[in-house]
């Protein structure tokens, strides 16, 4: 099966990262790198990936895979190809997928009613008419987001299971040895280190 890994200037690299090494385990992926042009793309940490193809070149895929940012308010002021692309693209795909604020992108093409995101990225997804979720992973028909960052892993494992079987994505998991400890959530921590943290993301995702 084909995936198609979207690549932008500013984009997370562990949000690409995290989903490819599960897919990639499972023999009969083809994997691909699609950007807008073949020039290398630089993560907002400074992470440089090499495009393997242009948006031009994929007309069809059987799953994309979109990554967020931490500087997403700009990259959604800059994102008219690419939203354009997920436009075309969408209709061709078994599943179209997202990582934390790469479902803000998927929002602004129009193709999620619901969908989970970064917490920092709620109200953007929200403003864009998302029924906003607190879940890790979120099956909304055939779009599959996962929330903020590492939650990449988790919905790349979720669509293995999906797609391929439960036993696979547990040969998947293993493989990788991923076992996160110990669990954590926005919504758990003290409300002043969440505010702490709400207030830096607002400032760096402009």
């Amino acid at each position: 099966m084909e995936v198609t890994f979207v690549l932008y200037p500013n984009m997370t690299s562990l949000d690409l990262i995290g989903p490819f090494e599960v897919l990639a385990s499972v023999p009969v992926v083809t994997p691909k790198f699609a950007a807008a042009t073949l020039d290398p793309v630089r993560s907002d940490n400074g992470l440089v990936v090499q495009p393997t193809h242009t948006f031009a070149d994929v007309e069809s895929t059987g799953i994309v895979v979109v990554p967020g940012s931490g500087r997403w308010k700009k990259v959604l002021t800059e994102s008219g190809e690419l939203v354009e692309w997920l436009r075309a693209v969408h209709p061709t795909t078994k599943w179209t997928t997202s990582v934390c604020t790469g479902s803000t992108l998927l929002a602004e093409a129009g193709l999620v009613s619901r969908a989970t995101t970064h917490w920092a990225a709620r109200e953007d997804l929200e403003v864009r008419g998302v029924e906003v979720a607190r879940e890790r992973v979120v099956f909304d028909g055939k779009v599959v987001t996962g929330a903020g960052v590492s939650a990449g892993i988790d919905m790349a494992l979720r669509l293995v299971e999906a797609e391929f079987g439960e036993e696979v994505a547990q040969a998947v998991q293993v493989g990788i040895e991923y076992d996160p400890q110990p669990p954590r959530a926005f919504d758990s921590i003290p409300p002043e280190i969440a505010q702490g943290l709400k207030t830096a993301f607002d400032t760096s995702s402009r």
